[in-house]
């Protein structure tokens, strides 16, 4: 076993040569009051209580009442009354995050928790409320990066800094197109927060998603949904300072959190706990204020550094995309993905609806044979889907628009072009390769079937206005798809 005598010296080097104290005065619901030092906390402000069990339970400064500090625990409550003591922490909260964190799992302190033993420290403190780089120091968004999700690299192209939302109700496949994302990205270091996941889903997601491969790239923020809010909280804020870190480092970064909502969610929790009044279905406004300081820390980095891609899951509460968080989320990014609880029903994965998906960078990022290509598919798919219900009730006759008739022809193969499953895999230019081949030129034969008479006698009833075809069928037509 190797240890890292580097990263002990700079333990030692933060530890702290005295402490402040003061007592648990009260405690309500999952708020602590603590009495004595009240002078000397601020808001955000870390304070250890030392519990009647013998634990120490870390807690976060939340607000302050009639002279007394409330305080919420980043652990269970159990053993913690009156008079239990309370220690000021004397540092920052901060994390301090170098390579060995690669390939690693870590929990919203940024301790290890995959039996790895001890985790590097590195040299440099970053502030788990970092603030984001100046909007003047930053570079523009560069070249566009392979997501290796065939769907979005073609119809919502991704580009090195941008900041995209994946909306989509519970069960439609949001960490699944994650995990497509998390093995197959050409990006430098991937770091995936899971906040507030089911426990159940986390070692899944390590092992079988991102598998060894991945993970030798990647480094794995976990809280799972059990936890207290403020740990639920902190995972985002954790894995957004450790792609801060590899960054700064020139590295390229895919930053992949899911889940906002479950950040919003833990936000929401601690504010009504700290009295603050309820706004739109019970978000409070500090929600509001912490979801652009949280995304914006994404992007382009400062000149001469790495960037930091970020793709922002968001559950949609009862599949209503103008909800309150989904609204607010996506008018700080720079994109949405949605995916469409019909298409995943009809048993096409990932069900991105590409009519209501949108990147920003697009089409600036293309080259006009790639928009010409992209702006095709979307025009069959747009007119196939105004006439859907027309065509299942056979109520679209067969030659009366071509390019209707077009759309039937090339529609079922664009459908086939973006289903994928979790082993296949496209690059960027071999999806754009792919996508003109399932759209290439060729004559179309346009024949209706033959009528009996009922059917004929039917149609007419359906259509007065149209002339019924006779029973013994049509002569076909031919059109040429362009």
């Amino acid at each position: 076993m190797t240890v890292n005598i580097s990263g002990i010296l700079n333990e030692l080097d933060r530890m702290a040569t005295h402490h402040v104290y003061g007592s648990v005065a009260g405690v309500q619901g999952l708020l602590i009051e603590v009495a004595g030092v009240q002078n000397n906390l601020s808001v955000g402000d870390r304070c250890n209580i030392h519990t009647r069990d013998q634990r120490v339970v870390v807690c976060e400064v939340v607000g302050f009442r009639e002279g007394r500090a409330l305080v919420m625990p980043y652990g269970p409550l159990e053993g913690i009354g009156i008079g239990c003591r309370a220690d000021i922490a004397e540092a920052a909260p901060a994390v301090f995050p170098d390579e060995t964190w690669l390939g690693r799992v870590v929990n919203a302190m940024g301790k290890p928790i995959d039996d790895l033993g001890l985790l590097g420290s590195g040299a440099e403190a970053y502030p788990i409320k970092n603030m984001p780089p100046p909007a003047h120091t930053r570079k523009r968004v560069g070249g566009k990066i392979d997501l290796g999700v065939r769907a979005m690299n073609t119809f919502t192209t991704c580009c090195h800094g941008q900041r995209m939302g994946i909306f989509a109700g519970s069960g439609v496949g949001k960490s699944t197109i994650l995990a497509m994302m998390a093995r197959y990205t050409s990006a430098d270091v991937i770091v995936v927060g899971l906040v507030g996941e089911r426990g159940r889903e986390a070692r899944e997601f390590i092992e079988d998603d991102l598998g060894p491969e991945g993970l030798a790239r990647s480094v794995v923020v976990v809280s799972t949904s059990d936890e207290p809010p403020l740990m639920r909280r902190q995972a985002a804020y954790v894995t957004m300072a450790v792609a801060e870190y590899f960054r700064d480092q020139g590295k390229n970064v895919l930053c992949l959190m899911d889940s906002v909502t479950r950040f919003a969610m833990a936000q929401r929790e601690i504010s009504l706990s700290a009295g603050e009044p309820p706004a739109s279905k019970g978000y409070t406004p500090t929600v509001f204020a912490e979801l652009p300081k949280l995304l914006e820390r994404a992007g382009p980095g400062p000149r001469k550094k790495g960037n930091i891609t970020g793709l922002f899951t968001v559950l949609v509460e009862g599949d209503d995309h103008n909800e309150p968080i989904s609204d607010a989320v996506r008018g700080i990014l720079d994109g949405h993905v949605v995916l469409d609880r019909a298409i995943a029903e009809r048993g096409r994965y990932p069900a991105l609806n590409v009519l209501r998906s949108i990147s920003r960078t697009m089409p600036g990022c293309n080259s006009d044979d790639q928009n010409t290509l992209v702006y095709r598919a979307r025009k069959m798919i747009s007119t196939y889907e105004d006439m859907a219900e027309l065509i299942r009730l056979g109520a679209y006759r067969r030659g009366s628009n071509p390019e209707v008739d077009e759309a039937m022809y090339y529609y079922p193969r664009i459908e086939e072009f973006m289903r994928q499953n979790k082993g296949d895999h496209t690059d960027l230019d071999g999806c754009y390769a792919l996508l003109a081949e399932v759209l290439k030129p060729q004559p179309i034969q346009i024949a209706e079937p033959a009528l009996t008479k009922s059917g004929a006698q039917a149609q007419q009833q359906r259509s007065p206005a149209m002339p019924t075809m006779r029973s013994g069928g049509v002569k076909p037509q031919t059109i040429t798809a362009r």
